[in-house]
């Protein structure tokens, strides 16, 4: 893989131009873009427009997650957060603190409006599986598989 050769001082200097370059969709493999780095899209400003917050191996099944992101995805963040508290089910509690969470690094960090704000995007995925055995007759055992899941919520801001 080659090196970046974009410097910091050409990325502020060409910002729209570097932009556009990235944000085209017909790109094939033959003619891809160098990767940016952590610098790079610093100094573009990519990420600033958003609040993200992820959670690793959360306690409750994937399955059981989807159920909760699919009734939160696309609303706005109070309304969201309405939902939430008002759900009963056991993954609404960590997505409850998740979305907090993502809210305060929109505000905080990028100094957003947090009246303006929606859930944009909801990943979700599988986390370690917990492997325990429960005990059969004739002396066999049955294994028990304890799922997780890793969630990862963005919120933006409406134009």
């Amino acid at each position: 893989m080659a090196k970046n050769k974009f410097s910091i001082s050409y990325l502020q200097e060409n910002r729209a131009e570097v932009l556009a370059m990235y944000q085209e969709e017909n790109r094939t493999k033959s003619n891809r873009l160098p990767i940016l780095t952590k610098k790079q899209k610093k100094a573009l400003g990519i990420g600033k427009d958003r609040g993200v917050a992820k959670v690793d191996n959360i306690r409750v099944a994937p399955r059981k997650v989807q159920i909760v992101l699919d009734q939160i995805r696309g609303k706005d963040v109070n309304e969201a957060l309405a939902i939430l508290r008002y759900t009963d089910k056991a993954a609404s509690e960590p997505l409850l603190k998740l979305l907090e969470s993502a809210t305060a690094n929109a505000v905080n960090n990028n100094g957003l409006n947090p009246d303006d704000l929606y859930v944009a995007e909801c990943q979700l995925g599988k986390g370690i599986v917990y492997k325990r055995y429960r005990p059969r007759g004739k002396g066999s055992a049955t294994p028990i598989l304890k799922r997780t899941s890793n969630i990862k919520l963005v919120v933006k801001e409406r134009e």
